[in-house]
Order: structure tokens, then sequence, then C-alpha cells
């Protein structure tokens, strides 16, 4: 005898357990399957103790750089297990507070491996245990994992997924870095500061390749005066693990190759979505190179089985998984939700410098053919910037000439994943540059230079 639902969600990231509490809060009977832990990849292996390594990062780089605001510390040193000790317990903190909204919410959890073997039925999997299950409606929120070299697996010795490297068994002396999107720049720039000598390998001609390229270009700029090296236009030829270390072959732009010895590497080089074997196929679910085909409501082509996050594609953010998952519901509920816009999802990466952007960067509005006033303004002309001692940096604003909407906005500086959320709004009210420049900013902020940022596209910034 199945136990029935209104909604089983596969999968419990972002996505999935955010979609079961709206799920409750409409008055379904909501059940959510999970192989691993509450809160999936993102809460457990990759957003949340990912920054907080990054934090112990920045607060190691600040110490040892105490002399600059007047203070001393000596013999700063780090403890490695303390460090991924506490990244964990972030984890572990916010693993049980999932635990407790599904119980506030009475969504009921299933541990083990979901498989939906007909329309509305799936079963669970747990050692020699099967429960059967049965819904109204089911959406796949199964995330997606990381993708492998296919001549080098990672071992997670001296080949590293981002999973690898959070918890690393001992810290890399000279680490190489295959992927410079968000999570390989991320990992570069925690590991350089606390003392790895790394280098990032990249194939296409600039790093965090889908930021603007004068965001790309200053971030590269930074983080090579930081000691990063960085081989853009490059391809690994090998990657050979040993006993102390790993052998690589890197192919340079003019085909010429170079053999390097590294302790480590980290492939960051893209996911994989987890489609396979939960029974998709089956179903004649449609996917397209590994990815769940849906529309802007998570509907795929099987009437009752939806999908959200990860594993319907780009972009892979948690914040866009959780917000499909809202979407989702509210229209198998009956009601009305606006359908994803892609252009209004802000991308982050935490490095230092930090990088955040929303919408079209400049040349993305050329190439759709718009006239466009670009506005620019440096974190060095912002007080409060000055005061922290983290003044490099700039924002950086696209808008169409004609119309004066906000296509979009670009940032790399002081603590600017919090302030993209300001352009967010704006893209999502419609607002132009009239009401962005007639906003009354505080001071003094670092969101000073945002409004800087659009008045210097038209002309107006005060304080360059």
């Amino acid at each position: 005898m199945a136990d029935n639902f209104d909604l089983v969600i596969l999968g419990s990231g972002p996505g999935g357990y955010v979609a079961a509490i709206r799920a409750a809060q409409l008055g379904m009977s909501v059940a959510i399957v999970e192989r691993e832990r509450l809160g999936g990849i993102c809460l457990n292996w990759g957003c949340i103790p990912t920054k907080a390594l990054l934090r112990t990062a920045e607060v190691y780089h600040t110490m040892r750089h105490a002399g600059d605001y007047g203070l001393k510390a000596d013999g700063v040193s780090f403890d490695l297990d303390a460090v991924v000790d506490r990244s964990r317990k972030v984890a572990g903190q916010l693993n049980a507070g999932v635990k407790g909204l599904m119980k506030k919410n009475k969504v009921k959890v299933y541990e083990g491996v979901g498989r939906l073997t007909g329309k509305g039925t799936l079963t669970v999997t747990q050692g020699d245990k099967t429960t059967e299950l049965a819904a109204k409606n089911v959406i796949v929120a199964t995330g997606a994992r990381a993708r492998d070299l296919p001549f080098a697996k990672a071992d997670g010795e001296r080949i590293w997924t981002y999973r690898h490297a959070m918890v690393p068994p001992a810290m890399p002396t000279e680490l190489l870095v295959i992927g410079s999107g968000a999570i390989g720049v991320e990992f570069a720039s925690f590991f350089n500061d606390m003392g790895a000598k790394v280098t990032i390998v990249e194939m296409l001609p600039r790093i965090l390749p889908v930021e603007d390229e004068e965001v790309s270009a200053f971030v590269a700029k930074r983080l090579g005066k930081e000691g990063i090296t960085i081989r853009t236009e490059a391809g690994l030829e090998s990657l050979e693990a040993g006993k102390d270390g790993v052998v690589a072959k890197i192919k340079a732009k003019d085909g010429k190759v170079e053999e390097a010895r590294f302790s480590h590497a980290i492939v960051a080089i893209g996911i994989v979505p987890n489609t396979e074997e939960i029974g998709l196929e089956a179903l004649g679910v449609e996917t397209e190179r590994g990815h769940v085909k849906i529309d802007g409501y998570g509907r795929t082509n099987v009437d009752g089985v939806w999908a959200i996050g990860d594993v319907t594609g780009a972009p892979w953010l948690a914040h866009k998984a959780s917000h499909e998952g809202i979407v989702a519901v509210e229209k198998m509920a009956g009601g009305d939700p606006h359908p994803l816009d892609v252009s209004n999802i802000p991308g982050c990466t935490y490095s230092r410098p930090q990088v955040a952007s929303v919408g079209m960067t400049e040349a993305k509005a050329k190439e759709a053919g718009y006239e466009i006033k670009v506005g620019k303004f440096p974190f060095i002309g912002n007080g409060k910037a000055i005061a922290l001692g983290d003044a490099e940096g700039f924002v950086k604003t696209v808008f169409d000439a004609k119309t004066g909407e906000l296509l979009g906005a670009h940032m790399a500086g002081p603590e600017v994943t919090e302030l993209i959320q300001g352009y967010v709004i704006a893209r999502q009210l419609e607002s132009t540059e009239a009401e962005l420049m007639e906003t009354i900013f505080a001071h003094p902020t670092l969101s000073e230079a945002m409004h800087e940022g659009v008045l210097s596209a038209y002309g107006r910034a005060i304080h360059i």
C-alpha cells in the first residue's frame, strides 16, 4: 500500500526544501525524498560551507595586514583542522535548521534513493527497505554533481572536486585550479589567502567568462597581484596523480606543452545533472544534454512531473532553484505566478575581490542591438570603501539609451555580493535611470557607489 501525498519532491536542496515549505503553506500534503542530507549540496557541501571557509581566509588576510589599520598582530597562524571543523559546524547547524522547518511545516521526510516508477508513483529504497509513494504531482529536484576530467578522475587525495576541497586532508603547497568559473576562482582565492601557491588554468580567453569583460580583467589583475598565476587559453593535456603530488601537461595557445608539478589539483570544469536512474526515461520525460526540459513554470512534457534547480540547466544557482520551486508549486496549486525570468537572476562570486552581476553585459547589450549608455564608478571615490581599507574595484551600469531601462549591472570590490540586490530589485520593478538617480542613498555607505554608477552613465557623477 503506497503512502499518498499531493506532492512528492525528489531532492531536498534549496529548490526542493523551499518548494516543500511553500506547498505546505498552500495546504498540500507533502513528502520529500533525500538520499544524503537535508539541504542538499548547497547547504552541506557548497554555498554555505565554502562561504565559511572564505570568511576564515578573509579574517586571516586582515590579521596579517593588521598594520594597515594601526594594529599589531604578531605570529598569526592557523589550524587547518579547526578551519574545516568550523565550516562543517556551520553546515551542520543549517542542516538541523532544515530538519526543523520540515517538522514545523508537517513535511514527511523519506531517507533513501527515490525513483519514479510510473505516473504519480515512486519508490524509496534504503538498504533492504523499499517504500511505495503516490502523488498527484512530483517535482524532480535532484541537482547536479561535479564533472570529472575524463582522463583523471578525482581521488580525494591529490585530485579534488569542490567537495574534497572543503575538507582537505592537508594544506596544498602548490595548487592547480582547473577552470575559472565562480567555484574555481573562489577556491583559488581561499587557498591563496591561506598560503598556497596557486595556478589557474582556463581554456577560454579570460577568467570568469560569463562576467563583463572589464570585471574579468580587473579580477585577473587583482588575483595576479595577490600572487596567483593565471593561464588563459590553455588546455590540460594530462594530469597524473602520484604519492607526492600531481604532474600536469598544460598546452598553451601557441601549442607548446609544458609539464608542471603541483601538490594538489582542484577540478572545477562544470557539473553533470543527476538525471540518471531516477525513472525519467520510462516516463518519457524530455531531456537535453542531460538536463530536464521545462517551461517557465517548471513543467516537463509529462503531466504531473515538474523539475527545478540544477537538474534543469543554467544558471546553476541555489537562489534560482528556490525561486523555481516556489513558482512551480504556486502554478500547480492553481495560482498565477510570473514565469521565471532568467535575466533577473543575480550571479555572485565570493572571492577576494567579490564579484556580482545581473542582466546583460555591455557586450551582450550591443549584440542584442541596443543603443546603450554605460556608467562606471570606482570604489576609490567612495568614502566608506576608503575607510574600510578596501577601495579597489568598481560599479558598472548598462542602460538602454532610448528608454532608460537598466539592462545590466556589474560590480567587483568590497561586499558587492550584498549590494547587487539593489539592482536586482530595480530590474524587477522595471525602474529607469530616473527613479534610480532620484533615490537617496545613505552616507557613508558602499551603496553610494551604486548611485554614482547610475549617475555616471548620464554624465552626472559627483565624486569623479
